[in-house]
């Protein structure tokens, strides 16, 4: 476990921040500090704002001088913040772009001239493999849809991101490396995600809607599982200029047969309704993390069934 680190969460009060927020705060003489806009806040209702060495700092990654005032002290950052969600992404392209192209430089030059840096996480995403991904790893070619089609601004604005931290890292001995998560859930999850929608429906009693015939195929990754890889990534140097992929292989299903079982293991009487969805999507989507087994010794120990059934408590518990 990190411990006497000063970390910068930038979007960290988002769902996978808040979580990695909670872990952190336990490592003995860890501060940490959230630069966030609160937009998607999983943070504040969780009550750890009020944990005594957790700073929040209401601000916005595209604004330089805010960035370099959270930079200052610190010894690792963790930069996750960016628009998120596929109905968002389609809705704001270019903001989406500008908020990674722009705001990821913002942090990595802030952290660079501060000095002391010992480790920089980038969030990037596993859109970079673009719809067709199964048994992807690292060196694997990605692939990006077509210029102007909205579905992919996220995808290429985070790939570049990730050359963008790889090149600091390469011309600058800057300690950077970048991490992509594949269909991450669980409790406190904001926004769209499959896995929310189709619990809160469920224990709801209602519909759970699936895009088209829902054949999609996802591999989904408990949270725990990605906050063990990110303090992983924190405290080892073999992570230094390299990606991971982050998933969860043998949780592989579809969205339909997904729906189905949050119907079945949250006893709902929902059922599933078919929509329409014109827009391109990712078809398949399955990671190899031999990489991460290799040089950071993680993988994923929560599987689907179980995963769902601490999710639909939290959420159970919660109305």
């Amino acid at each position: 476990m990190l411990t006497g680190a000063h970390i910068l969460l930038t979007g960290g009060a988002g769902f996978i921040g808040s979580h990695l927020t909670e872990r952190l705060a336990k490592g003995a003489g860890n501060r940490i500090r959230i630069l966030d806009t609160f937009r998607r806040d999983a943070l504040r209702p969780a009550g750890l704002d009020k944990l005594p060495n957790v700073e929040l700092i209401e601000g916005d990654v595209m604004d330089a001088e805010a960035v370099k005032r959270a930079v200052e002290g610190t010894t690792h950052v963790v930069h996750l913040a960016s628009i998120a969600g596929v109905d968002t992404v389609m809705k704001m392209p270019a903001l989406t772009m500008r908020i990674s192209l722009i705001g990821t430089a913002n942090v990595l030059d802030a952290a660079l001239a501060n000095g002391g840096c010992q480790r920089f996480i980038d969030f990037s995403t596993s859109e970079v493999f673009g719809r067709y991904a199964y048994h992807v790893t690292e060196f694997d070619v990605t692939t990006l849809g077509a210029v102007g089609e909205a579905r992919w601004t996220y995808a290429v604005a985070k790939l570049a991101t990730e050359h963008l931290a790889m090149t600091y890292q390469r011309q600058h001995g800057f300690p950077a490396c970048s991490i992509r998560p594949f269909n991450i859930y669980g409790p406190r999850q904001v926004g769209e995600g499959a896995v929310h929608h189709f619990i809160v429906r469920a224990l709801e009693g209602k519909p759970l809607n699936v895009h088209n015939d829902g054949s999609q195929i996802r591999a989904w990754c408990y949270v725990d599982d990605i906050i063990d890889a990110v303090e992983r990534l924190l405290t080892d140097d073999r992570a230094v200029g390299h990606s991971f992929n982050i998933g969860n292989p043998r949780s592989t299903v579809t969205i339909y047969n997904l729906a189905r079982e949050i119907i079945r293991l949250s006893s709902s009487s929902s059922h599933i309704e078919q929509v329409k969805w014109d827009h391109p999507d990712v078809e398949l989507r399955v990671p190899a993390v031999g990489k991460a087994k290799e040089l950071l010794d993680w993988s994923a120990k929560v599987d689907l069934e179980e995963g769902l059934l601490r999710t639909i408590y939290w959420y159970r518990a919660r109305k």
